[in-house]
């Protein structure tokens, strides 16, 4: 199946905005590709209002500090779900990411925890894993301020923040906790192999392509031997077993497909419960594309569905 026609519009659209001569982000600095992606913040709009919103400065493990944004969405919240955003760990940042946040908050009833971890390649890894792994126990060990009782914890993101979040459920177990009930990973990233058959397929090349995912890496993890650390590409990871339970979300249309599908497969072997969906006609991005690309309601919508039987459970 081939990209959908919103899509296929819209990268029209992208394509004539930038007009012949615009350079790709790849081959841009990091502070160019940043602002370039931030200008993509006025496609989305604003979200719904919240209960409150509030921010917080965390300080990192090596002593520097980072932000957390907390949406509350009504006074008593049935879960807490730390949003760890997409960017390729470079790009991006919570205010890009604001208006998928309240709408997670508003229709999950979670508060939702958005994550400004710092970015590369001035803070390259692990400072994203340890950033992210700051605001998950922070989170955890405030869940009666948030939320106003000791809700269920959901970690999940798209891309890098996919990538971030299996490695939160990982070090979480790893740790004996936090308790995670559930792991989100959208088109995670999770192996740094861009020979997968996803990344040479010509029409996979829209938003994310195989040279800006190699730039990304680049930047996150400049030595190539560690790439295969498990806290960098959880596919590496020796053992799986004893995780929380994953929804997975690929696209089809996407470099990143293959490794997403291979995590959720490994996963489904070490006996984790996997609740995966591949999105046919999709690209790279939909899900963080909100009111620009219909299919970024629907899947949102597929997570608040599965979050929230989740919940109904726990609360039984």
């Amino acid at each position: 199946m081939s990209l959908d026609q919103a899509t296929i519009a819209f990268l029209a659209a992208s394509a004539e905005a930038a007009g012949p001569d615009a350079r790709p982000m790849w081959e841009m600095s990091p502070p160019e590709a940043r602002a370039t992606a931030a200008a993509m913040k006025d496609l989305f709009g604003t979200g719904p209002e919240m209960a409150r919103t509030e921010d917080h400065t965390l300080t990192a493990f090596d002593g520097g500090s980072f932000e957390v944004r907390v949406h509350v969405p009504r006074q008593s919240p049935v879960g807490v779900f730390v949003y760890l955003h997409g960017g390729g760990w470079v790009v991006q940042d919570i205010d890009g990411y604001d208006t998928l946040g309240r709408q997670l908050a508003e229709k999950s009833g979670c508060a939702v925890v958005l994550v400004n971890y710092r970015k590369a390649p001035e803070h390259p890894f692990p400072a994203a894993v340890e950033d992210s792994w700051t605001a998950l126990t922070w989170t955890a060990e405030h869940l009666g301020e948030i939320a106003g009782a000791q809700v269920p914890l959901i970690v999940g993101g798209d891309s890098a923040g996919g990538n971030l979040s299996a490695v939160m459920a990982l070090r979480a177990r790893e740790n004996g906790g936090p308790s995670i009930a559930r792991q989100v990973l959208v088109y995670p990233v999770t192996d740094a192999d861009l020979t997968r058959p996803s990344y040479l397929e010509a029409e996979n090349q829209t938003l994310l392509t195989t040279e800006f995912m190699a730039w990304f890496w680049d930047q996150y993890v400049p030595d190539p031997e560690q790439r295969t650390h498990p806290e960098a590409s959880p596919l590496h990871a020796d053992d799986l077993s004893g995780l929380p339970p994953a929804l997975i979300i690929t696209a089809a249309h996407d470099v990143l497909r293959d490794e997403g599908e291979a995590y959720a497969a490994q996963l489904e072997e070490a006996g984790v419960e996997v609740h995966h969906r591949r999105w046919d006609g999709q690209m790279h991005g939909f899900f963080s594309m909100v009111n620009v690309l219909p299919a970024s309601a629907e899947a949102l919508d597929f997570v608040v569905e599965a979050i929230s039987a989740d919940l109904e459970q726990v609360t039984r």
